[in-house]
């Protein structure tokens, strides 16, 4: 009764949905959509990092900053931040290089400086830093603290430590969240739509509001949302199933795998942790 509701309820227009799907203007939100996301998350993965060894630093001033950052944007609204970013001007109409109480030596509008574009960058992938942070804080935890120990032993730096034996392990912790946050981040983009940003969403708003076919584009922006979606969700599984090399003896069956499996009649085998005997869950006594 619900699929038949679905397909057949006029009030749905499928062929509108159809006419728009591929709309120059859908497919150009599209790409927005698609360039926002990536680079929001390479500027949280990468802020991410550098707040989380802050957090972890003996010193106190690093430490504490990286606090106070994390509790400032975790503690806003995402979408008060992309409306703060977005009216910077109001704060500081010009933005300018020189010596404090001397000459300029270069000046340039923050509005131009800061087109829209850039504004909902600054307030997606700032924002999520923060969170980001916390994720890779917790993956570094997640390694025994002997590793770390017997690298300084050996004559490593806490750099070198970091980068070659703690993050490589920290990355079976850290991917899952990552890529829960890589598809959180594709659906918020359409945040960025309150302060003008043609995205995907947005696009769908335009169209809509001459046309006055709501639905049908709703349904549109949400297909395409989907697509994306499953798509990243297929990365994640395998990017996931990467990692897992080192932790498993048989890794985890393939969608295609299972598929195979199902439509033989054959069982789908479950992987099983690489548990040393007498040593559970391989750590060190």
């Amino acid at each position: 009764m619900l699929l038949h509701a679905l397909i057949f309820n006029p009030a749905f227009q499928w062929d509108v949905v159809n006419t728009y799907l591929f709309d120059s203007s859908i497919l150009h939100g599209l790409g927005v959509t698609l360039e926002l996301t990536a680079l929001s998350m390479v500027m949280g993965v990468v802020g991410g990092i550098i707040l989380a060894v802050m957090r972890l630093s003996p010193n106190p001033l690093l430490s504490g900053t990286a606090w106070f950052y994390i509790w400032v944007f975790r503690g806003t609204p995402v979408l008060v931040q992309l409306v703060f970013w977005n009216f910077l001007g109001a704060l500081w109409p010009t933005l300018s290089i020189g010596i404090p109480f001397g000459p300029e030596f270069w000046s340039e509008s923050t509005n131009k400086l800061i087109p829209v574009f850039t504004a909902a960058l600054l307030g997606l992938g700032l924002n999520e830093a923060a969170y980001m942070a916390e994720i890779v804080r917790g993956g570094i935890q997640s390694v025994d603290e002997g590793q770390s120990e017997a690298s300084h032993a050996l004559g490593m730096s806490r750099f070198a430590t970091m980068r070659r034996i703690i993050l490589p392990q920290a990355m079976r912790v850290i991917i899952p969240p990552t890529g829960n946050e890589t598809i959180s981040m594709l659906k918020t983009t359409s945040l960025v739509s309150v302060i003008a940003l043609e995205e995907l969403f947005r696009a769908g708003q335009n169209i809509y509001s001459r046309t006055f076919q709501t639905i049908p584009l709703l349904i549109t922006v949400s297909l395409w949302y989907l697509f994306l979606t499953s798509v990243l969700t297929i990365g994640q599984y395998y990017v996931e199933r990467y990692y897992a090399r080192g932790t498993t003896r048989t890794l985890p069956p393939t969608p295609l795998e299972r598929l195979r499996r199902l439509f033989a009649g054959k069982p789908v085998p479950k992987a099983k942790n690489d548990v040393v005997p007498g040593i559970e869950g391989g750590s060190h006594q």
